[in-house]
Formats: structure tokens, C-alpha cells, sequence
């Protein structure tokens, strides 16, 4: 407990229980396995596609179990934030902090837009922005209402939308043939050759967005129960399974028939279906339907990611204090909550007015949340090596197995990843460069402000 605590300040309440943190640690990613993944079919094809996602998915689940190490010894709301820091000091902080932020921050206007334009397709008189903006309103009333709410009803969409996941699944099953699946597999090709790699590449931001966001978990940790144990829980059995929908996602719609048709739109699985039992079909629009819980879920999540870590900066002042305030009645960080949804109403309404490379702000600020996540893990893995020299008899009431090897193949994934969406997305990397740039003279403007906190705090 710090000072301010002592001296009677609201702290954030210990409410979230392992089947909650579970259904956070999914409903924050579970969007992915409904649009965005199938793109990675346009460069990959099918097959190569599955190489890459399986690539993917094992970067992610070492990630995960070697994150879990950091998240049960630091439970910190600034999650990656507190680990670098503690690791590489201030410098290390501003580093994971102004990364992750860019990631939960970017995130959600892209998946409110998504929720928009999935209503105005049931109601054409809703204008997509308006609904947009109506979804954040929605649900950072519900996030400022008390977390408890919050994880309750994320819980709820994120098992909604699992089961309309296998209801997919088992609709489209009678109508599953490999042959479909493996046509043209290797980007466009039949066989396997080195032609097929480089689609296979620049498929990886795709196969990212299977798992992104996961690691909003640890931005829990300090409204956890019992964190040192239900977050293992929750982290592992989150991330097998988001593999274990992903596979099965992706495998199904493949198999439903010209998977080509899929490969560049943002409702594949309603279109897998619609070859199998036809348009009129009443489980059609039950999965159309249901569809918005999966987005509804991400979208939630999101919002409680971002909130923890704007407070968890403005905690120990990397960004203004004022963010850090506590609701006295419901006991969560509305003014972080608040501020997010700001910049996200604020990047709704400039989706049509501001390009880079020819493309949206929309899909151009899904490519920088991902930069941000990338560069997150990188720092997450290297505090991890830092912290288990620096600190070897910290407590550590979870440790990564098979230490180094998890978290070694970890870093190297992700390093692979940095790289590669460097190379395809050279542009974005220099905007989101220039924002790490940005924060980081303001890091450097603001260092007083920092040791008058952490003397205030030592009192």
C-alpha cells in the first residue's frame, strides 16, 4: 500500500474470480477468431496460412506461460509496465508502458467500427460511426459501473460467443472436405514451394490477430482474489482454448468450399456457412447474430485493459496524475476509462479523413496496436531474463517451465514478427516510432514530477 492508499484513497476492489479472469483473458482476443485472420488466406493460402498460425500459436502459448512468471510475482494493474521497470528502471517503464498503451488504446476503434457496420448491415437507417460512438458509451458506463459488472457481463458474451463458435463448427461439418481445404494451399499453389514463403510472412500479422490482446490479463491482477493463483489458471487455460478455436475456426471455414471466397472479406464464417445450408438458413442468422457477442466481448475487454494501464502510468506519474483518480462509489479508474474513449471517438471520426499508404486510420491503426503488442512481448520476455539474474529469490508463486527454453522461444517468435511487420508495414513502423518518440520527450519533460511521486510515496 503506498501513501496516498494509507492516507485514505480509494484502491482498486479485489473482486475477480479464475472463471472471470478466464472469461476476460478470452473475451479480450475471442473478436479474432470471427474476421481479420482470414486475409492471412490471400498471401498464404490455406495451408500455408496453418504453418503460420501454428507458428504463431506456439509463440504465444511459450508467451503466455512465461508471462504468467511476471503477472503472479509483479500483480501490478500496469502489467508489462511494472515487470520492465522493475527490470530496467524508468526507462524500461516509459518503454512497455507506451507500448502496450498504444496497443489497448488502437484496439477498440477498430472493433467499435466493426460493431457499427455489423448493425447498420440488420439496420441500414444506423449510421456505422454513430453506432460506434454508441458502443463506447455503452460500455465505458458499464466498465465505470464497478468491475465486478464488468467481468461478470465480459464473462457472458465470451461464453455466448464460444458456443456460436462450435455451433459453426458442427453446422458446417457435414459439408467439410479436404480437398477444399488443401486446394491451392501454398499460396495459391498445390505444392510446397519456396515461392510460398514470403505470403507465409506477410500472412503473420493475420495469424497475430488469432491471440492478440491476451495479455490484458496481468491489467487485472490487482482486482484478482487471489492472483498468484487464479491467474495461471486463467492465463493457461485462456490460451489453449483460443488455439484450439482458432484451429478449428480456421479449419472448418477452409473445408466449407472456395475458400478464396473468404480470404479478403470481414465475414468469413457467415459466408463459410451460407455455402453449406444456403442464405435463408435459420442458423445463419443465429451465427450473424451472435457474432456481435464475439466483437461485444473484445471490445469490452479492451476498455478494461486500457483504463488499468492509463491509471497504472498515471499512478506513479508517467502521464498526468489526474488520470490515476478512483471512483469513491464504485471503486474503478473512470477517468482513465473516460480518456481512452476519447482518443477512440476521436479516431472514429477520422477514419475517412486521414490516410497513410492509401489505406483507412481504421486499418491503419490495427497495424500499430499489433507494432505495440510486438514490442511488448519483446520487453516482457527480456525482463523476465533480467529479473531472474537480478532477482533470483523474488517469490515466484508460478515459474515459467522449461526456463529458458519458453521464454527464449518467445522472444525469438516475436522478434521474428517485429521484423517481419517491419519489412511489409515500413511506414506505420516509422508513425508508431515517431509516437514512441513523442511520449518519450514528455517522459523526459515530465522526470520531476516522477521523483516528487516516488519521495511522496517513501513517506
Amino acid at each position: 500500500m503506498n501513501a496516498k492508499q494509507a492516507a485514505g484513497q480509494p484502491a482498486l476492489q479485489q473482486s475477480l474470480g479464475t472463471f472471470q479472469l478466464w472469461g476476460i483473458a478470452v473475451g479480450l482476443v475471442i473478436s479474432g477468431e470471427y474476421f481479420g485472420w482470414s486475409y492471412g488466406w490471400a498471401s498464404a493460402g490455406t495451408l500455408g496460412f496453418t504453418i503460420t498460425a501454428l507458428f504463431i500459436a506456439a509463440m504465444y502459448t511459450t508467451f503466455i506461460f512465461s508471462f504468467t512468471e511476471l503477472t503472479t510475482s509483479i500483480p501490478h494493474a500496469g502489467g508489462p509496465f511494472a515487470y520492465s521497470k522493475r527490470a530496467f528502471g524508468p526507462t524500461g517503464g516509459y518503454l512497455a508502458g507506451a507500448a502496450t498503451l498504444i496497443e489497448f488504446v488502437f484496439a477498440p476503434p477498430a472493433i467499435a467500427l466493426a460493431i457499427g457496420a455489423y448493425l447498420n448491415v440488420q439496420f441500414p437507417t444506423v449510421d456505422p460511426k454513430t453506432a460506434a460512438v454508441g458502443a463506447y458509451v455503452v460500455f465505458m458506463t458499464l466498465n465505470i459501473v464497478g468491475v465486478q459488472v464488468a467481468a461478470t457481463f465480459e464473462l457472458l458474451m465470451t461464453l455466448l460467443a464460444i458456443f456460436e463458435l462450435l455451433v459453426f463448427m458442427g453446422v458446417v461439418s457435414p459439408g467439410f472436405s479436404v480437398a477444399n481445404f488443401v486446394k491451392g494451399g501454398w499460396s495459391g499453389q498445390d505444392s510446397f514451394s519456396i515461392a510460398s514463403v514470403p505470403g507465409m510472412f506477410a500472412a503473420i500479422p493475420f495469424a497475430i490477430w488469432f491471440f492478440l490482446a491476451i495479455e490484458g490479463v496481468a491489467m487485472a491482477a490487482e482486482e484478482a482474489k487471489d492472483p498468484k493463483r487464479s491467474i495461471p489458471i486463467a492465463y493457461i487455460a485462456g490460451i489453449i482454448t483460443l488455439v484450439l478455436l482458432a484451429i478449428g475456426v480456421m479449419v472448418f471455414a477452409g473445408g466449407a468450399g472456395d475458400w478464396t471466397k473468404l480470404a479478403n472479406i470481414n465475414d468469413p464464417l457467415p459466408q463459410a456457412m451460407k455455402i453449406i445450408v444456403g442464405e435463408h438458413s435459420n442458423w445463419l442468422h443465429m451465427l450473424v447474430w451472435l457474432g456481435l457477442f464475439g466483437l461485444i466481448a473484445s471490445f469490452h475487454g479492451i476498455i478494461l485493459g486500457y483504463s488499468r494501464q492509463i491509471f497504472a502510468l498515471a499512478r506513479e506519474a508517467y502521464v498526468p496524475h489526474y488520470f490515476a483518480k478512483i471512483h469513491p462509489r464504485f471503486k474503478t479508474p473512470h477517468r482513465a476509462i473516460l480518456a481512452g474513449g476519447v482518443i477512440g471517438i476521436a479516431a472514429i471520426y477520422s477514419d475517412e479523413l486521414i490516410k497513410i499508404g492509401g489505406q483507412t486510420l481504421t486499418a491503419n491503426i490495427v497495424t500499430m496496436s499489433v507494432f505495440g503488442a510486438i514490442t511488448m512481448y519483446i520487453l516482457s520476455m527480456l525482463s523476465l531474463f533480467k529479473l531472474r539474474r537480478m532477482e533470483p529469490n523474488m517469490v515466484r508463486p508460478f515459474r515459467a517451465p522449461f526456463y529458458p527454453l519458453f521464454p527464449s522461444i518467445a522472444l525469438i517468435g516475436a522478434l521474428i514478427c517485429l521484423v517481419t511487420m517491419i519489412y511489409y508495414n515500413l511506414l506505420i513502423f516509422g508513425v508508431f516510432v515517431g509516437f514512441m518518440a513523442v511520449g518519450y520527450a514528455f517522459f523526459l519533460a515530465t522526470k520531476g514530477n516522477r521523483q516528487q511521486h516516488a519521495a511522496f510515496d517513501a513517506v
